[in-house]
C-alpha cells in the first residue's frame, strides 16, 4: 500500500512539474510565429503573433500575417490573406471590432477571435462566412497548439452587445472530423 502511495505521489508531482514546465517553457509574450501545418505534412510559417506583457499574468496580442505567404484574395467586397492549396483555401478573417484582445495561459479565449479563418473550394466566388474555422488554442512543452472547429462567422457580421466579452465561447463551435480542413492544426513556437 505505502508503494502504491508512493508512486501516486510520484505521478501527482511529476504531472505538476510537468504543467508548470509547458508554461514555462514557452512564455506568452514576445514575438513568436504562426506556423500552419497542412495535410501535405508541411509546417508553413503563415505569420507572426506579438504577445505583449499587460500586468496580472495577462499579454495582449496582436497578429500580422506573412503578404509573401498570405496572398491578397478579393471576397465578397473585402480583402482576405489567403493561403491556397489545389482542394481548398483557407483566409484568415481579422476580429472586426474593438477589444481587449488579452490573453493568460489560463485563458486563450481572445487568441481564437484574433485568429479566425474561413474556408473555401477554390473554384468557389465570394467568402461563406458559415464556413467559419476557429482554431481552439492550449499550451504545449513547446509552443500554443490551435485545432480548426467549425464556426459561423454571420454571428460577428453585426458588433456584439459586449465588446470585452469574445462572442464565441467554448460551446460555440464543433470540432471538425480529423483532417476534414486542409489547415489541420496551426502552432505558436
Amino acid at each position: 500500500m505505502a508503494n502504491k502511495r508512493r508512486m501516486a505521489w510520484g505521478l501527482l508531482v511529476c504531472a505538476g512539474v510537468g504543467m508548470q514546465v509547458s508554461v514555462l517553457a514557452f512564455p506568452v509574450q514576445g514575438e513568436k510565429f504562426l506556423v500552419a501545418e497542412t495535410l501535405d505534412g508541411r509546417h508553413t510559417r503563415v505569420g507572426r503573433v506579438t504577445f505583449t506583457p499587460a500586468g496580472l499574468g495577462q499579454a495582449t496580442v496582436r497578429v500580422h500575417m506573412d503578404p509573401a505567404v498570405m496572398r491578397d484574395n478579393f471576397l465578397s467586397m473585402r480583402e482576405f490573406k489567403c493561403l491556397a492549396a489545389p482542394q481548398e483555401v483557407s483566409c484568415h478573417v481579422p476580429y472586426p471590432y474593438a477589444s481587449p484582445a488579452t490573453v493568460s495561459a489560463q485563458n486563450l479565449l481572445w487568441l481564437d477571435h484574433h485568429l479566425l479563418f474561413l474556408y473555401k473550394k477554390p473554384a468557389d466566388f465570394g467568402a461563406k462566412l458559415w464556413n467559419g474555422i476557429i482554431y481552439r488554442w492550449h499550451l504545449t512543452p513547446t509552443g500554443l497548439e490551435g485545432l480548426p472547429q467549425a464556426v459561423d462567422l454571420n454571428l460577428i457580421s453585426a458588433p456584439p452587445d459586449r465588446l470585452d466579452v469574445p462572442p464565441y465561447g467554448p460551446n460555440d463551435s464543433e470540432p471538425f472530423a480529423p483532417d476534414a480542413r486542409w489547415i489541420r492544426k496551426m502552432r505558436i513556437e
